[in-house]
């Protein structure tokens, strides 16, 4: 059997085991980079809304009042104001809207291998003469140009862990009058850096967030709201929902909130629980909790410590994969990579049984 020694930045894993205490009990998902687990409060949540809506007591006005306070708690993880995020569905859905504000025949900077649901709607402007130039992440600063309008990048990469270096890129974007495009859908809920940094940022809550799948959220930095189209907009665009209801009287909200789609019911209960837990807990201590964990993991498997919550090594032909399934293990591969990661419902038992599994 393969006995693991914390490693350096994994000293409060013991002092953070009542994280787990929010999950009903797993072991071996190492998986949160592809999806998020339920706590307690999300299950009940969920299943409350359900037992209600089948009881003929679904209450229009109470589930937008939980999307507001969704909308707050949201705002105070990103470290923003609550009329600076909008309500969506979907990353590639919000990234349109910020599509809208690149200046015709202007260049889009992205980061090569960066996931599709950020870059792609940008790809999709070519007819107005935009371009999209890809650069390592490592290098996304140095490759800023004149030419640059926007930089779109993931604070943390997809497919590698890779957490960027986003106050250079950011230094370097304002530099030539570039604007900042940031994904945190695999940084917040583990990397204690929000929203205010960036003239856009997205976020998918279902991985690091741990919410249901299906809600997502924009911020927008003031002063900023005209330059964008609000493409999907409806009766949830005004800031009275209820008197925009019909044509003839569709205002858009005075902040960010002109650019939100209308909720997904049975998820807005659920997600504002999963917000609540993270917005209770200490995000030094959750990163401090998942890093260690991770740097034990590299240090088993012959890895140097690293920065990142999420751990990637070489499996082209995928048999490592193959062998973390085989022994029970929820891990992913992405880009010839094996992928593990490490979040509140992990222990350093969930890193014994990936040397288990491997050999190690």
């Amino acid at each position: 059997m393969s006995h693991v020694t914390p490693t350096a930045g994994s000293e409060a894993l013991g002092s953070n085991a009542n994280f787990a205490s929010h999950f009903p009990e797993t072991r071996g998902y190492l998986s949160v980079c592809t999806g998020g687990l339920p706590s307690h409060a999300t299950l009940r949540a969920g299943r409350e809304f359900y037992d209600t809506w089948s009881r003929g007591g679904l209450d229009a006005q109470a589930t937008g009042a939980a999307a507001e306070r969704m909308r707050g708690l949201y705002a105070q993880l990103a470290g923003v104001a609550s009329d600076r995020v909008a309500l969506g569905a979907q990353v590639s859905q919000l990234v349109s809207i910020i599509a809208t504000g690149v200046p015709d025949g202007a260049e889009v900077l992205c980061a090569a291998g960066d996931f599709a649901s950020l870059t792609h709607p940008f790809e999709q402007l070519a007819a107005r003469g935009v371009t999209v130039r890809y650069a390592p992440i490592a290098e996304l600063a140095a490759a800023v140009r004149r030419e640059t309008a926007l930089v779109a990048f993931s604070l943390v990469q997809s497919a590698t862990g890779e957490v960027a270096d986003h106050r250079a890129i950011a230094h370097a974007a304002a530099a030539v009058g570039a604007r900042t495009c940031v994904d945190l859908t695999q940084s917040l809920g583990w990397l204690p850096v929000g929203a205010a940094e960036f003239d856009y940022t997205v976020c998918h809550a279902y991985k690091w967030l741990c919410a249901p799948r299906g809600t997502a959220f924009l911020t927008v930095r003031a002063g900023l709201d005209d330059t964008l189209t609000p493409l999907a907009a409806g009766w949830c665009s005004a800031d009275d929902v209820w008197s925009s209801c019909y044509a003839g009287h569709t205002p858009l909200a005075a902040g960010a909130g002109r650019f939100d789609l209308s909720p997904l019911w049975p998820l807005v209960t659920g997600t504002e629980a999963a917000l609540e837990l993270f917005v209770s807990l200490d995000a030094a201590a959750v990163h401090d909790h998942a890093v260690g964990l991770a740097n034990a993991a590299r240090s088993l498997l012959g890895l140097g410590d690293g920065n990142s919550a999420i751990v990637t090594w070489p499996d082209v032909d995928g048999s490592e994969l193959a062998a973390m399934k085989a022994a029970g293990l929820v891990a992913s591969g992405r880009a010839g990579n094996a992928r593990v990661a490490f979040h509140l419902w992990n222990t350093l038992d969930d890193v014994e049984l990936l040397g288990r599994a491997l050999g190690r």
